[in-house]
């Protein structure tokens, strides 16, 4: 495994990342987001969904309620968010190994609510709060997948 922690000094700088995450992204990828309540875990998966061409006009929201929305893009976008779950018996249930383990770019937030189906390919990456409009990004890129895409991260 490989990890990095990039400090994120307000706004600007996690759309500028979320943005090249998406560019950087292939298909069948999976990224984790982890963090408190109101770290910005919704906030960087919409610049994801602006590095991967999803169209301005649909506005990336939290699926909390919905559990799963899909955006079209570069590649298709699956926003999951699994807050209100309570495991993975629940996700079996309702499919989302397709999604999951599809030909597009998932982006889990609560990913702790997979369990068992947590790919073994993935990027973890964990808000937190650092002051009022910071944050810190800690990344570890689990598998081979992000392994050397990892270090492009914060290259302009």
């Amino acid at each position: 495994m490989k990890e990095k922690t990039i400090h994120l000094p307000g706004l600007a700088a996690t759309l500028t990342l979320g943005r090249k995450l998406g560019q950087l992204a292939r298909p069948g990828d999976v990224i984790t987001l982890a963090g408190d309540l109101g770290a910005g875990k919704t906030t960087l998966t919409q610049a994801v969904g602006e590095g991967l061409g999803v169209p301005g006009h649909l506005y990336i929201t939290s699926p909390t309620f919905s559990l799963l929305h899909e955006y079209p893009g570069r590649l298709p976008l699956y926003h999951m968010d699994l807050y209100r779950l309570e495991g993975e018996g629940d996700l079996e249930n309702l499919g989302f190994e397709e999604y999951i383990y599809g030909d597009g770019l998932t982006v889990i937030e609560w990913p702790d609510r997979l369990g068992r189906l947590l790919p073994e390919d993935r990027l973890e990456v964990r808000l937190e709060f650092a002051g009022p409009e910071a944050r810190t990004a800690a990344f570890t890129a689990c598998g081979a997948a992000w392994q050397a895409r990892l270090a492009k991260l914060d290259q302009p």
